[in-house]
């Protein structure tokens, strides 16, 4: 069974569950992957504004696979994916943007590091760019 947590950036630079309930009605495990969304989340923005980056949007996606078919007290976490989505400006920003959320996930989220004790953690980036084109003559 897996269980699945996303939250998006708010204007506030905080973080909100985007399946539109709270953490009173996430169960325990609901729970601890929202905390590690909620971690990823603060982590990266800390790095991009230091990086100078400011996306326009932030999703990130917390999962974990049980080892269980349903949800049960005993069910324990075999792995974790995590996936973020950002929309920033073109050119360096992009790159930045990608470095910022590599160096959260590997190196500076303390809940993404503690999971990697309980079950593997892969991840999965994608940056787009918001800006539109230039027109070209032709």
């Amino acid at each position: 069974m897996i269980e699945k947590v996303t939250v998006e950036l708010t204007g506030q630079a905080g973080f909100r569950a985007t399946e539109g309930y709270g953490c009173d009605a996430m169960n325990p495990k609901e729970l601890l992957l929202y905390a590690a969304a909620q971690c990823a989340g603060q982590t990266a923005m800390m790095v991009m504004e230091k990086m100078h980056v400011k996306p326009k949007r932030l999703e990130i996606t917390y999962s974990g696979e049980l080892n269980t078919d349903r949800l049960q007290a005993e069910s324990m976490f075999r792995s974790f994916r995590v996936i973020y989505n950002v929309e920033c400006g073109a050119g360096d920003q992009q790159e930045k943007a990608g470095r910022a959320l590599s160096l959260t996930h590997e190196k500076y989220c303390g809940l993404t590091q503690m999971l990697r004790k309980i079950a593997p953690v892969s991840h999965e980036i994608a940056v787009v760019n918001t800006e539109p084109e230039p027109m070209t003559a032709e």
